[in-house]
Protein backbone atom coordinates (compact mmCIF):
# COMPACT_ATOMS: atom_id res chain seq x y z
CA UNK A 1 0.00 0.00 0.00
CA UNK A 2 1.30 3.45 -0.89
CA UNK A 3 0.62 6.23 1.62
CA UNK A 4 1.32 9.96 1.32
CA UNK A 5 1.58 11.98 4.52
CA UNK A 6 1.26 15.76 4.42
CA UNK A 7 3.16 17.12 7.39
CA UNK A 8 6.56 15.78 8.43
CA UNK A 9 6.44 16.92 12.03
CA UNK A 10 6.54 14.58 15.01
CA UNK A 11 3.06 13.22 14.24
CA UNK A 12 3.72 12.62 10.55
CA UNK A 13 7.09 10.99 11.20
CA UNK A 14 5.63 8.71 13.87
CA UNK A 15 2.84 7.57 11.53
CA UNK A 16 5.38 7.01 8.76
CA UNK A 17 7.56 4.87 11.01
CA UNK A 18 4.64 2.65 11.98
CA UNK A 19 3.49 2.20 8.39
CA UNK A 20 6.99 1.39 7.16
CA UNK A 21 7.37 -1.26 9.85
CA UNK A 22 4.17 -2.83 8.53
CA UNK A 23 5.62 -3.03 5.03
CA UNK A 24 3.93 -0.05 3.35
CA UNK A 25 5.43 2.56 1.03
CA UNK A 26 5.42 6.04 2.56
CA UNK A 27 5.94 9.51 1.10
CA UNK A 28 6.38 12.44 3.52
CA UNK A 29 5.58 15.92 2.20
CA UNK A 30 6.43 19.19 3.94
CA UNK A 31 7.15 22.72 2.72
CA UNK A 32 9.49 23.61 5.60
CA UNK A 33 13.15 22.73 4.89
CA UNK A 34 13.70 22.26 8.63
CA UNK A 35 11.10 19.46 8.65
CA UNK A 36 12.94 17.41 6.01
CA UNK A 37 14.86 15.06 8.30
CA UNK A 38 15.60 12.09 6.09
CA UNK A 39 17.83 10.52 8.73
CA UNK A 40 14.87 10.23 11.12
CA UNK A 41 12.79 8.13 8.72
CA UNK A 42 15.37 6.90 6.20
CA UNK A 43 13.13 4.32 4.54
CA UNK A 44 10.50 6.89 3.55
CA UNK A 45 10.42 9.01 0.40
CA UNK A 46 10.67 12.73 1.10
CA UNK A 47 9.34 15.70 -0.84
CA UNK A 48 10.03 19.36 -0.03
CA UNK A 49 6.84 20.96 -1.33
CA UNK A 50 3.60 22.69 -0.41
CA UNK A 51 0.93 19.97 -0.18
CA UNK A 52 -1.76 22.58 -0.90
CA UNK A 53 -0.40 23.16 -4.40
CA UNK A 54 -1.58 21.05 -7.35
CA UNK A 55 1.90 21.11 -8.90
CA UNK A 56 3.33 19.64 -5.68
CA UNK A 57 0.75 16.88 -5.56
CA UNK A 58 1.37 16.11 -9.23
CA UNK A 59 5.05 15.69 -8.38
CA UNK A 60 4.04 13.42 -5.50
CA UNK A 61 1.99 11.30 -7.94
CA UNK A 62 -0.91 11.34 -5.53
CA UNK A 63 -3.07 9.40 -7.97
CA UNK A 64 -0.91 6.34 -7.18
CA UNK A 65 -1.62 6.54 -3.46
CA UNK A 66 -4.06 4.24 -1.70
CA UNK A 67 -4.25 6.54 1.33
CA UNK A 68 -3.47 10.18 2.02
CA UNK A 69 -2.99 11.38 5.59
CA UNK A 70 -3.28 15.12 6.26
CA UNK A 71 -1.25 15.38 9.47
CA UNK A 72 -0.09 18.99 9.66
CA UNK A 73 -0.64 21.21 12.67
CA UNK A 74 -2.90 23.52 10.65
CA UNK A 75 -6.55 22.52 10.20
CA UNK A 76 -6.94 24.72 7.10
CA UNK A 77 -4.06 22.95 5.40
CA UNK A 78 -5.42 19.53 6.36
CA UNK A 79 -8.80 20.36 4.86
CA UNK A 80 -7.33 21.62 1.60
CA UNK A 81 -5.07 18.58 1.26
CA UNK A 82 -8.01 16.27 1.94
CA UNK A 83 -10.23 17.96 -0.62
CA UNK A 84 -7.57 17.93 -3.32
CA UNK A 85 -6.64 14.31 -2.64
CA UNK A 86 -10.23 13.16 -2.98
CA UNK A 87 -11.55 15.37 -5.78
CA UNK A 88 -8.48 15.89 -7.97
CA UNK A 89 -6.69 12.57 -7.55
CA UNK A 90 -9.43 10.15 -6.52
CA UNK A 91 -7.54 8.81 -3.50
CA UNK A 92 -9.67 5.98 -2.04
CA UNK A 93 -9.00 6.76 1.64
CA UNK A 94 -8.30 10.15 3.19
CA UNK A 95 -7.49 10.50 6.88
CA UNK A 96 -7.20 13.97 8.42
CA UNK A 97 -5.88 15.25 11.72
CA UNK A 98 -8.09 17.68 13.63
CA UNK A 99 -6.05 20.05 15.79
CA UNK A 100 -8.82 22.28 17.12
CA UNK A 101 -11.99 20.45 18.30
CA UNK A 102 -14.04 23.49 17.27
CA UNK A 103 -13.22 22.66 13.65
CA UNK A 104 -14.22 19.01 13.85
CA UNK A 105 -17.60 19.62 12.18
CA UNK A 106 -15.79 20.63 8.96
CA UNK A 107 -13.91 17.34 8.62
CA UNK A 108 -16.46 15.34 6.66
CA UNK A 109 -17.05 13.97 3.17
CA UNK A 110 -17.79 17.46 1.86
CA UNK A 111 -14.10 18.19 2.36
CA UNK A 112 -12.99 14.77 1.14
CA UNK A 113 -12.34 13.38 4.63
CA UNK A 114 -13.13 9.70 5.19
CA UNK A 115 -11.80 9.51 8.75
CA UNK A 116 -11.21 12.49 11.04
CA UNK A 117 -8.89 11.99 14.01
CA UNK A 118 -9.24 14.63 16.71
CA UNK A 119 -6.33 14.26 19.13
CA UNK A 120 -7.98 16.23 21.98
CA UNK A 121 -11.25 14.36 21.59
CA UNK A 122 -9.48 11.00 21.35
CA UNK A 123 -7.49 11.65 24.52
CA UNK A 124 -10.66 12.72 26.31
CA UNK A 125 -12.46 9.60 25.07
CA UNK A 126 -9.66 7.34 26.25
CA UNK A 127 -9.81 8.91 29.71
CA UNK A 128 -13.58 8.38 29.78
CA UNK A 129 -13.18 4.83 28.51
CA UNK A 130 -10.76 4.04 31.32
CA UNK A 131 -13.07 5.22 34.09
CA UNK A 132 -16.59 4.78 32.71
CA UNK A 133 -18.69 1.67 33.27
CA UNK A 134 -22.18 1.55 31.79
CA UNK A 135 -21.80 4.78 29.80
CA UNK A 136 -21.32 4.92 26.05
CA UNK A 137 -18.01 6.51 25.04
CA UNK A 138 -17.43 7.76 21.49
CA UNK A 139 -13.90 6.86 20.42
CA UNK A 140 -13.80 7.75 16.74
CA UNK A 141 -16.01 9.31 14.09
CA UNK A 142 -16.09 7.92 10.55
CA UNK A 143 -17.09 10.72 8.21
CA UNK A 144 -17.96 8.38 5.37
CA UNK A 145 -21.19 6.55 6.13
CA UNK A 146 -22.02 8.70 9.17
CA UNK A 147 -20.92 6.19 11.82
CA UNK A 148 -18.96 6.20 15.07
CA UNK A 149 -16.76 3.73 16.87
CA UNK A 150 -18.21 3.59 20.38
CA UNK A 151 -17.38 1.64 23.52
CA UNK A 152 -19.32 0.55 26.57
CA UNK A 153 -18.17 -1.55 29.52
CA UNK A 154 -21.05 -3.77 30.60
CA UNK A 155 -21.88 -3.06 34.27
CA UNK A 156 -22.44 -5.94 36.73
CA UNK A 157 -26.14 -5.04 37.09
CA UNK A 158 -26.84 -4.93 33.33
CA UNK A 159 -29.86 -6.98 32.34
CA UNK A 160 -28.03 -8.33 29.29
CA UNK A 161 -25.26 -9.96 31.33
CA UNK A 162 -25.52 -13.67 30.57
CA UNK A 163 -27.50 -13.13 27.34
CA UNK A 164 -26.23 -14.62 24.09
CA UNK A 165 -25.18 -12.13 21.41
CA UNK A 166 -27.57 -13.73 18.93
CA UNK A 167 -30.52 -13.31 21.28
CA UNK A 168 -30.13 -9.53 21.61
CA UNK A 169 -32.34 -7.29 19.49
CA UNK A 170 -29.61 -4.82 18.59
CA UNK A 171 -30.66 -1.43 17.17
CA UNK A 172 -30.59 -0.96 13.41
CA UNK A 173 -27.41 0.48 11.91
CA UNK A 174 -25.38 -0.97 14.79
CA UNK A 175 -22.74 -3.69 14.71
CA UNK A 176 -20.91 -5.31 17.62
CA UNK A 177 -17.40 -5.73 16.26
CA UNK A 178 -15.29 -6.78 19.27
CA UNK A 179 -15.61 -8.00 22.84
CA UNK A 180 -12.60 -7.35 25.06
CA UNK A 181 -12.71 -9.70 28.02
CA UNK A 182 -9.75 -9.46 30.34
CA UNK A 183 -6.67 -10.09 28.21
CA UNK A 184 -8.68 -11.64 25.38
CA UNK A 185 -10.02 -10.01 22.22
CA UNK A 186 -13.07 -11.90 20.97
CA UNK A 187 -14.71 -11.79 17.57
CA UNK A 188 -18.35 -12.09 18.66
CA UNK A 189 -20.63 -14.79 17.33
CA UNK A 190 -24.28 -15.41 18.12
CA UNK A 191 -23.49 -18.13 20.69
CA UNK A 192 -21.22 -15.96 22.85
CA UNK A 193 -22.77 -14.89 26.15
CA UNK A 194 -22.18 -11.35 27.35
CA UNK A 195 -20.47 -11.04 30.74
CA UNK A 196 -20.32 -8.22 33.26
CA UNK A 197 -17.13 -6.27 32.74
CA UNK A 198 -17.01 -6.98 29.00
CA UNK A 199 -15.71 -4.04 26.99
CA UNK A 200 -17.95 -3.89 23.93
CA UNK A 201 -16.92 -2.02 20.79
CA UNK A 202 -19.57 -1.07 18.23
CA UNK A 203 -19.75 0.72 14.93
CA UNK A 204 -23.03 2.61 15.18
CA UNK A 205 -24.95 5.39 13.51
CA UNK A 206 -25.05 8.47 15.77
CA UNK A 207 -28.87 8.34 15.83
CA UNK A 208 -28.72 4.86 17.39
CA UNK A 209 -26.28 5.60 20.19
CA UNK A 210 -28.94 6.48 22.77
CA UNK A 211 -30.88 3.29 21.99
CA UNK A 212 -27.71 1.25 22.33
CA UNK A 213 -26.84 2.80 25.68
CA UNK A 214 -30.38 2.21 26.98
CA UNK A 215 -30.25 -1.40 25.83
CA UNK A 216 -27.02 -2.11 27.70
CA UNK A 217 -27.63 -0.03 30.80
CA UNK A 218 -28.91 -1.09 34.21
CA UNK A 219 -31.97 1.08 33.63
CA UNK A 220 -33.31 -1.34 31.05
CA UNK A 221 -36.29 -3.40 32.19
CA UNK A 222 -35.76 -7.12 32.54
CA UNK A 223 -36.71 -9.06 29.40
CA UNK A 224 -36.94 -6.18 26.90
CA UNK A 225 -34.62 -6.02 23.92
CA UNK A 226 -34.11 -9.78 23.58
CA UNK A 227 -35.42 -12.06 20.88
CA UNK A 228 -36.09 -15.75 20.99
CA UNK A 229 -33.26 -18.26 20.75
Amino acid sequence: MRVAIAGAGAVGRSIAGELLENGHEVLLIDKAPSAISVERVPLAEWLLADACEITSLDEAALQRCNVVIAATGDDKVNLVVSLLAKTEYGVPRVVARVNNPKNEWLFNESWGVDVAVSTPRLMSALVEEAVSVGDLVRLLRFSQGDANLVELTLPPEAALAGTRVGDVDWPEDTSLVTIIRGNRVLTPNKEDALEAGDELLFVAAPAREEQLEDLLSVRREEGSGSGSA
